[in-house]
């Protein structure tokens, strides 16, 4: 309560209705498989257009999975590619991305090859692999796996303008420069006039070079002052050289060295290229407190996921005998390429002249990706997590699918793709308001597709089949596709249209040109009945989806749309009522938790949502001693009982017909 201690007006806010509860989202996706490029570890970002997918997760050419040089190697469809744009083709919004990754390896399963595009400064030796441990150099690698990695990259040096100037009492100075610059002097000859007495002193005349500059503060009166120490080891400079030293009257210069990285693609050459200027050489490099180096830019965990995204390369130094200063970065740069530096200081070059280009190569899809790979990991040493495991954090997901997942299940992936689909079963079991979009597998019969739908049973999933032919941009030709994709753009367009308690059935697959398999009436009353939910043509009505069951064998969770509708129910309620924890356990809570939720179930109703013709037939919301013992009450628990009506699909129409006669009466 607030208080009154002096006498005054005094205005308060309060409130005299209940809370309100939104409802949730619920065509939100998450897609997981593999892609061509794109992060593995990395908090998955929200996806909401094809182009933004290929940005991030690489373009639509076929996969390459297998070892290469063993001929092991063999082309596959690219099917979270064509799941994605069947996905915002049939109406999906807003997509999340896992991708999958499994690096080649040998029988004994130890890593042969890790799938990164990289190449090294100095260049290796022709059939050399790796450089030695011995060897000062610096790797060059993209930042993640995939053929899609392999691109130019060049790295052009620099100088800027001089630095040196004075002040008042022509003291030198400089404003710009920064501790730990990289800057190469030029010290002018300097004519000694005999009168002046004692004679003045400068560096020696062939002090002229590239030095490290650093930023000293004394201790005691607080003085900045500035010292440059020579690049080592090759540097001809012996001393170092003090600010005090030189004079921008007698002609001294000071440059400050940068780095500019361009990338740009092998596979696409006239996308336009990616340009980092400006870059410090000095590992320890700061500007306002925060490394700024390449070395910093480019680094293996950068700050954010974002960020990693946005830089396709990685740079690395050997631990075992690391670059500590940018002088020893540049005399690296220098001995790989040995006109760099003349080509540095002659002010007529082209930044081809003073460039080294890189090619990183190597790069590989790896291996096809197991039930390991799909189920991820969750370390405690690792902030980021892989495979479903990164879909545990976001809270907006509605709709699981692996498209691509089931491809041979019935020809050498049987062992795989059943514990995948139990994978993403479990995974929507466990986070309660997701369903699983399920495929069947390719070129199944029908008894095939039964003998597979037999193995399941849930209540957080749904069974699709056969699978669809469209025409693949890439090849040209017809190619059948998983149905997980159109499916949950289809539950998404449903959502957006009608209404998530609308069976998301009877509803144009926009894309298809066909099916693997054309159904007819009699194979569906077949599969029907078993939780398969078919894709028909129908003359003159086109190709659609015919089904909208779980795979549960409880009657009373047999509709999509009633574990979708009740999905959305529990979500909406459960977030719209978190103001309730921690307060007072009392009549005035349960009558605002009562009047919230009904005053929820009552635009339910209205929107038709729910079974009956008063709000009384259509749902009851209870939370009162009725619902809740002392012990309850004790131990800190609110219980709040709610029955909901909900609409039913009307799957069967049935119009029965009798013979009638005009004089007969009714």
């Amino acid at each position: 309560m607030p208080e009154y201690l002096a006498p005054g007006v005094f205005i308060e806010e309060v409130s005299y209705r209940s809370k309100s509860i939104e409802g949730v989202g619920t065509t939100t996706t998450g897609f997981i498989g593999p892609t061509r490029y794109g992060p593995i570890d990395l908090e998955p970002d929200v996806i909401t257009s094809l182009g933004e997918f290929e940005r991030v997760y690489g373009d639509r050419q076929q996969l390459s999975f297998g070892n290469p040089d063993d001929d092991s190697k063999q082309k596959f469809h690219n099917y979270m590619w064509h799941a994605v744009r069947a996905f915002f083709e049939e109406g999906g919004k807003r997509l999340y991305i896992t991708r999958t990754f499994r690096p080649i390896t040998d029988e004994n399963n130890e890593v042969l090859d890790d799938g990164y595009a990289k190449a090294y400064v100095p260049s290796l030796a022709a059939g050399v692999d790796e450089p030695a441990a011995t060897d000062n150099w610096l790797k060059f690698s993209a930042r993640f796996p995939g053929e899609l990695g392999k691109m130019r990259v060049r790295l052009t040096l620099q100088l800027g303008q001089s630095v040196l100037g004075k002040d008042e009492i022509d003291a030198p100075t400089v404003g710009s420069l920064l501790d730990k610059d990289v800057v190469y002097i030029t010290v002018a000859p300097l004519v000694v006039s005999p009168l002046v007495s004692p004679p003045t002193t400068s560096p020696s005349d062939n002090a002229s070079g590239f030095y490290l500059a650093q930023k000293k503060r004394d201790p005691v009166t607080g003085e900045i002052s500035w010292e440059f120490q020579p690049v080592t080891p090759s540097g001809s400079p012996s001393d170092d050289i003090l600010l005090t030293d030189l004079s921008v009257d007698n002609g001294d210069r000071i440059q400050v060295v940068t780095l500019s990285v361009t990338t740009l693609s092998v596979e696409d050459p006239d996308a336009m290229p990616a340009v980092w200027s400006g870059l410090s050489l000095d590992p320890e490099h700061k500007r306002a407190g925060q490394p700024d180096s390449f070395f910093a830019k480019f680094a293996k965990n950068p700050a954010s996921a974002r960020e990693a995204i946005r830089l396709p390369i990685v740079v690395e130094q050997n631990e075992d005998l690391p670059l500590s200063n940018g002088t020893e970065v540049l005399d690296l740069l220098f001995s790989a390429n040995s006109a760099l530096e003349a080509n540095l200081l002659d002010d007529e070059s082209t930044d081809a002249e003073r460039s080294i280009d890189l090619l990183l190569d190597g790069g590989n899809d790896g291996m096809r990706p197991t039930a390991k790979e799909y189920e991820g990991t969750a370390k405690d040493t690792d902030p980021f997590k892989t495979g479903l495991k990164a879909f545990e954090d976001i809270e907006d997901i509605s709709i699981v699918a692996a498209p691509g997942s089931t491809y041979g299940y019935d020809n050498g992936y049987a062992t795989q793709s059943p514990t995948i689909i139990n994978l993403l079963i479990s995974h929507a079991e466990r986070m309660k308001y997701r369903i699983a979009v399920l495929d069947s597998g390719n070129d199944q019969t029908i008894a095939d597709v039964r003998a597979m739908r037999a193995r399941l049973d849930s209540k957080y999933a749904a069974f699709y089949y056969p699978w669809i032919r469209v025409l693949d941009p890439v090849t040209q030709q017809e190619i059948h596709l998983p149905p997980s994709g159109f499916v949950s753009g289809i539950y998404a367009r449903n959502d957006v249209e009608r209404a998530v308690y609308k069976a998301p059935a009877n509803e144009v697959v926009r894309l298809a040109i066909g099916f693997e398999k054309t159904l007819n009436k009699a194979q569906q009353e077949v599969l029907n009945p078993e939780g398969v939910n078919c894709f028909r043509f129908f003359e003159g009505r086109g190709f659609r989806l015919w089904g909208a069951r779980t795979t549960s064998s409880d009657p009373e969770w047999k509709y999509v749309n009633l574990r979708r509708y009740f999905a959305y129910l529990e979500r909406s309620i459960d977030r719209g009522t978190q103001w309730a924890v921690f307060e007072p356990n009392g009549e005035a809570l349960w009558a605002n938790v009562r009047q919230t939720i009904q005053d929820f179930l009552y635009n339910e109703w209205v929107s038709g949502a729910l079974l009956g013709e008063k709000p009384e037939k259509a749902y009851f919301v209870r939370c009162d001693r009725s619902t809740m013992t002392q012990n309850d009450l004790d131990n800190g628990r609110l219980i709040c009982q709610i029955g909901v009506a909900v609409v039913k699909p009307a799957e069967f129409v049935i119009f029965r017909i009798g013979q009638w006669t005009s004089d007969r009466k009714a």
